[in-house]
């Protein structure tokens, strides 16, 4: 295993399960120090415990501005100035735009957009100290196309954070930092299996399958990496072609 981000401190909320997990498990095995931050902490300590010191977890609530300043000031204390964010922590809603509660509409962008807005901006900051940084934040395919029925609250704030990506790339390039959107289809993860897909959905996928987790960290991995550092103010889909018959 390479040890490409030796020295970089990474930020992965939503990290205690699925896709969460498995980036910051990679993270730590190519050498970062990684901080699990998670309303989930009994998971996310579970997760630290298996990656050594290398690794702490904390728990986060992504959709208030104390936590975010508690996460920043508690990570640079242990680790130093953060150089990559990874904005993971969502939720879905499945239900009708009749059947969908002002109540609701608010509890899913809190979480999946002004979460990811405060987690930008929690982080410039700690970024501009450490010379630049690239912070990846987790969409949808729902953020690009309307392939979502029935989830009026989830389509419009992963849309949301497609713009902020945009917007964000623009005011931070001249500090070095990056930023760009992962737009995942179908993954297979322990919620998606519970959601029990059609089979017939799967099987529009062209390449016939729900997305391994390792495949969206292998992508997540090179938008933080050196690899990408042309790149920023782009959406990047990772849906198996699913878009591409849309």
């Amino acid at each position: 295993m390479s040890q490409r981000f030796a020295g970089d401190v990474v930020i992965v909320t939503g990290a205690s399960r699925g896709q969460g997990a498995s980036h910051a498990r990679r993270f730590a095995a190519e050498g970062a120090r990684v901080v699990i931050a998670d309303l989930l902490e009994e998971q996310g300590a579970a997760l630290a415990g298996d990656l050594g010191g290398s690794a702490f977890a904390v728990r986060h609530d992504v959709t208030s501005e104390e936590s975010w300043a508690g996460l920043l000031a508690h990570t640079e204390a242990r680790f130093g100035a953060v150089t990559v964010l990874v904005n993971n922590a969502g939720v879905d809603l499945q239900r009708s735009i009749e059947e969908t509660s002002l109540e609701d509409f608010r509890r899913i962008v809190e979480v999946n957009q002004t979460g990811t807005f405060l987690g930008i901006r929690a982080v410039i900051p700690s970024m501009r100290r450490a010379g630049g940084g690239s912070i990846i934040n987790i969409s949808s395919i729902g953020g690009i196309h309307n392939l979502a029925r029935g989830r009026v609250a989830y389509v419009a704030a992963k849309h949301a954070v497609r713009g902020m990506t945009k917007v964000a790339a623009a005011e931070l390039a001249s500090d070095g930092i990056r930023v760009n959107s992962v737009h995942p289809g179908f993954v297979d993860t322990e919620m998606f299996r519970e959601a029990q897909v059609p089979a017939e959905r799967i099987a529009a996928v062209p390449l016939g399958r729900p997305a391994e987790l390792d495949e969206i960290s292998d992508l997540v991995l090179f938008l933080a990496s050196a690899d990408s550092a042309y790149i920023t103010a782009t959406e990047h889909l990772i849906d198996g072609g699913l878009s591409g018959g849309f």
